[in-house]
């Protein structure tokens, strides 16, 4: 990503923790930072989705009638195509095809109702409770159930019953100025859904089914289609079980109460979700809280086929949306998961595959678990404060950024991102979101575990601010253009453990910082290396410390690791063999063969700038180990310029030589290098 302004404080590499659900404290039982990530891992298994579940338990309260269970003193509704007729106790009122139900308890419904409604109008203080037991009910005109006034309805989904509902296009309300009902199945109370069976909802004037309270679902097979919004419960949408799968031109599920801050959350605890829609797959107006369930979700038409980088520009979402009533537009989002405070995710299964971002929050976002697999035409995951990654396992297979956040902290985890431009952005605040200036967290991306691969067209590791890496591993395949770099920071970049391997171009090639507790060598070839060219790094004694083959054309390579010690001797070797099983290109130990010996060096600083020849020094503009092309540092004071690409096939003026180690540009000739040595 391009940078506004250079700065060169240095930031203190703090951890930071996500701001309204898991508070920072000294008697924290969060996992402690070692590198001992196996135990970690073990560790976060059995806490992931619990934590985010006991997290849910203080915002969602469940009692026993939202679970399915036996009933009694049922009245029996009977619909007969044009009208119904009861049997039993209840409070029923049968006009035509309208069928008010007036006192609680409890009711089967059966039957066809070609044209009409079924309206729940109670005034005690219990539970009505529905049971579609094979129920089709139509209305031309206005929503199939509506509940006007209830303490609670419950929508029981009898085993082995199919029920349907479905709604006219056009809605004819008593005057102008009403707006609701405004869907097929539609309560201004809480509403719950519950059993076995299944319901198929066809939203033709706008949403599928929506609660203007708190809106349940603990089982059933719930098929819905719409032409607005899916789901929508507008103080709470929970959701312990079941198996939904929507189809909207809206978002798939939605809350939407905005003027009070514990209300509008999204709580998954379980349950099969498929979701095809043309803006946000779910959308939390305060927060998304995900302790598990399965899901797979489509947004905004999917990811494009080709994404767009920093030079093409955002993808476009879609025009912007219309609706049949007459509330104003807005503009389509097209994001798989969503949430203005915050998104929190402790386990599940995800495929999310989005025109926006994939998963976002205007705030932050928490991943303790699950297993996340993302394809987004923006960026993969996107917080305009900071991102929390715990745990799990995120795979981003397409993206424009993969990761980006004011301050990213990952703990443990394993990540894989594939990016057209930046894989993990640190960003300056977003002047835009809902942090100020004063909440906003200095630029810092943290690992302190985990394990991190990166495949980025533009910047691997980009920071605004500083980096901070005291464990984990870290693998960068970085740009081939010499307009970006494996790494790119504007502060510093602080490591004191774990495994870096950062290979790329040369023109923008970084090492970390000079005040780094660990060691780390900064190679430039000569020329560029072929993809798939295996290097090899052993000290003295033969021993392994590294064996990496890129997966793209690189003429640069970072290699930080505790096994690299002050007045210790090391080699490089190109090409060959080795036995060692890979994995995303890097080694185990095996049988090395058949390599050429590049360089051999003694380490004596933090940072040793390396090239065919030898130990080479690099000057510093700015950030510590800032390189030019060929390891040599841009002029004193120098910035590198927004969108400034490497020359292509310019002659150097008469007399002027190639920089030592610099790949020449297309037409000139290097120089001669020394004849290595093979192994």
């Amino acid at each position: 990503m391009k940078k506004q302004n250079s700065k060169f404080i240095k930031v203190a590499a703090t951890l930071m923790c996500t701001a309204s659900l898991f508070a920072c404290s000294n008697d924290s039982e969060k996992v402690s930072i070692t590198n001992d990530t196996t135990a970690k891992n073990e560790s976060l298994i059995t806490i992931g989705n619990q934590e985010i579940a006991s997290v849910i338990s203080e915002h969602v309260t469940y009692s026993d009638e939202d679970f399915y269970g036996d009933w009694e003193n049922e009245t029996s509704i009977q619909l007969n195509g044009s009208g119904a007729s009861f049997e039993g106790d209840g409070g029923v009122v049968i006009d035509k095809s309208i069928i008010t139900i007036k006192s609680s308890g409890v009711y089967t419904i059966q039957g066809q109702l070609d044209d009409g409604q079924i309206i729940v109008d109670t005034e005690d203080k219990d539970i009505v409770r529905l049971v579609l037991n094979g129920a089709e009910i139509h209305s031309s005109s206005t929503s199939a159930i509506y509940v006007q006034q209830a303490e609670k309805t419950i929508v029981s989904l009898e085993e082995g019953t199919e029920n349907v509902l479905s709604d006219g296009a056009k809605y004819v309300y008593e005057n102008s100025e009403e707006d609701e009902p405004n869907a097929a199945l539609f309560s201004k109370d809480d509403l719950t859904i519950n059993g076995s069976g299944k319901l198929v909802v066809q939203g033709n004037y706008n949403d599928g089914i929506a609660s203007k309270d708190q809106l349940k679902i603990t089982g059933g097979t719930i098929q819905i289609n719409s032409v607005d919004d899916g789901l929508k419960g507008k103080d709470l949408l929970a959701v312990k079980g079941g198996t939904i799968s929507i189809e909207a031109s809206g978002d798939g599920m939605k809350s939407t109460n905005d003027t009070d801050a514990a209300k509008g959350i999204i709580a998954i605890e379980g349950g099969s979700f498929d979701i095809k829609a043309a803006d946000d797959g779910i959308q939390a107006e305060t927060s998304l809280l995900i302790a598990d369930g399965n899901f797979n979700i489509s947004s905004g038409g999917g990811s494009p086929e080709k994404i767009a980088n920093a030079e093409m520009g955002r993808p476009t979402p879609g025009e912007t949306k219309t609706s049949t009533t007459d509330a104003s537009s807005e503009t389509s989002s097209g994001k798989g998961l969503k949430a203005n405070v915050e998104v929190a995710i402790g386990g599940g299964s995800f495929e999310l595959d989005s025109l926006d971002d994939a998963i976002h929050s205007n705030n932050s976002v928490n991943i303790i678990g699950g297993d996340l697999k993302v394809a987004s035409g923006d960026d993969g995951i996107h917080a305009d404060k900071s991102i929390l990654i715990e745990g799990g396992s995120i795979d981003i297979t397409k993206s424009n950024e993969g990761i980006e956040a004011n301050s990213i902290t990952i703990l443990d985890g394993k990540i894989h991102v594939k990016a057209t431009d930046d894989g993990i952005n640190i960003s300056e605040a977003d002047e835009n979101s809902n942090t100020t200036t004063e909440q906003a967290e200095d630029p810092l991306l943290s690992i302190n575990g985990g394990y991190v691969y990166v495949d980025a067209a533009g910047d691997g590791l980009d920071s605004n601010g500083s980096i901070s890496m005291t464990g984990g591993t870290v693998i960068v395949n970085g740009p081939t253009n010499n307009g970006n770099g494996a790494l790119d920071y504007d502060e510093d970049f602080e490591i004191s453990g774990g495994v870096l391997i950062a290979a790329g171009s040369s023109g923008m090639a970084m090492a970390t910082s000079e005040d780094s507790s660990q060691h780390t060598i900064l190679m430039t070839y000569p020329k560029t290396q072929s993809a798939g060219t295996t290097l090899l790094l052993e000290d003295s004694e033969g021993n392994e410390i590294v064996t990496f083959a890129p997966e793209k054309d690189y003429q640069s390579v970072v290699i930080s690791s505790p096994k690299l010690t002050k007045d210790a001797s090391y080699t490089l070797y190109s090409g060959g063999t080795t036995s060692g099983k890979a994995s995303d290109g890097l080694f185990e130990v095996g049988d090395y063969q058949d390599g050429t010996k590049v360089v051999e060096f003694t380490i004596s600083d933090t940072i040793t700038w390396l090239d065919e020849t030898g130990i080479t020094t690099a000057k510093t503009s700015g950030p510590d180990g800032m390189g030019g092309p060929g390891g040599m540092g841009a002029p004193e004071g120098m910035e590198r310029p927004e969108g400034m690409k490497a020359p292509q096939g310019m002659e150097p003026p008469e007399g002027m030589e190639v920089p030592e180690g610099m790949e020449p540009p297309e037409g000139m000739e290097a120089p001669e290098a020394t004849e290595p040595e093979g192994k």
